[in-house]
């Protein structure tokens, strides 16, 4: 009996001294992983960054020659728009999935290498501010669209370009408060499987239901506001296109800008509502929070980075077409 109490309380000291040496990011998700480090691992992140990468560099490129050969102001504003998406969605995927690759590679040991969990934070951070950036970017998108088109007359003329620009560091420094908000207290990034990322704990307890709540409602009211107010600027377009000939130049420019704003919109919906509504739904109903399901959701989050510069790259470049054949027949 009292060995076996000896024994007890021995183990319950030696727990309760390997709790308090393990950093807190890894409190949960404490590496190494029991996890098979495939080559198709190594291969899925890098070919996804790659391709990522190369496209919103083309996409740039494109976004500032059209840029130089715009003289509508409402067209130069949205364009300011569309270079903050690509250079948001540029530098999501050259600092995670540089820390990916690098994981992948070499297979090195988080708690050996960040034994603080500063560089696991830093991740955390990136992958909050980077997600929610292009979701608030669209929002702010549509708004801008929503005036441009149902309230022309109450938009003002001066500056539209460094008004765009103050719009876009203002959903920069908004996000990147967000994403400070576990460092203050409010929620925490933790470790996640297999061992690559560190994310928020999806969580239903204390301040990090909070945080997924937050991070989720944040990132579905930006789609919803998107969805409305593209819905109704698509309505006024059509009711506006029918009825005027003349400003039909004009409205050319409006109707091409507002098919790659639904695009934007439908490719983030497809891509980021499932990994909000599971957080969300975590949060809320205290399920137990299943990894393959959240990487799974994360590879689609990252197909969003691929796909949206595309859409840039394809409208911008029959854009520029019709500008040459326009300039060719003057």
């Amino acid at each position: 009996m009292n060995v076996s109490t000896s024994s007890s309380s021995s183990s319950s000291s030696s727990s309760s001294f390997v709790n308090q040496t393990t950093p807190f990011c890894f409190s949960i998700n404490s590496p190494p992983f029991m996890y098979n480090h495939t080559i198709a691992s190594a291969y899925f992140s890098s070919v996804f960054g790659a391709l990522g990468l190369s496209s919103n560099l083309i996409a740039l490129v494109v976004l500032l020659k059209t840029f130089r050969c715009t003289h509508s102001r409402s067209r130069s504003s949205f364009l300011i728009f569309l270079c903050g998406l690509v250079v948001t969605d540029f530098m999501g995927l050259l600092v995670t999935s540089s820390i990916v690759i690098t994981f992948h590679v070499t297979q090195f040991n988080w708690r050996l290498v960040d034994p603080h969990c500063h560089f696991c934070n830093f991740m955390g951070m990136s992958m909050v501010f980077y997600g929610l950036c292009p979701l608030l970017l669209g929002a702010t998108m549509a708004v801008e669209r929503f005036t441009g088109i149902n309230r022309p007359f109450e938009r003002s003329t001066n500056m539209p370009k460094r008004r765009a620009m103050s719009m876009v560091l203002m959903v920069w420094t908004f996000a990147g408060c967000v994403a400070l908000l576990p460092l203050a207290g409010l929620g925490s990034y933790h470790m996640q499987k297999p061992g690559s990322w560190c994310f928020l704990n999806i969580s239903s307890e204390g301040t990090d239901q909070v945080f997924s709540l937050l991070f989720s409602l944040v990132g579905l009211l930006s789609i919803a506001t998107s969805f409305v107010l593209n819905t109704v600027s698509v309505v006024t377009l059509i009711k506006v296109c029918c009825g005027q000939d003349r400003m039909q130049r004009r409205r050319d420019y409006e109707v091409e800008m507002m098919v790659q704003l639904i695009l934007i919109m439908v490719i983030a919906s497809i891509c980021w509502c499932p990994l909000l509504i599971y957080i969300l739904s975590i949060a809320v109903t205290a399920e137990t929070v299943r990894p393959e399901i959240v990487l799974f959701h994360i590879r689609m989050v990252t197909c969003n980075q691929i796909f949206d510069p595309w859409i840039y790259i394809m409208c911008q470049q029959s854009h520029l077409r019709r500008v040459k054949a326009k300039t060719k027949a003057i």
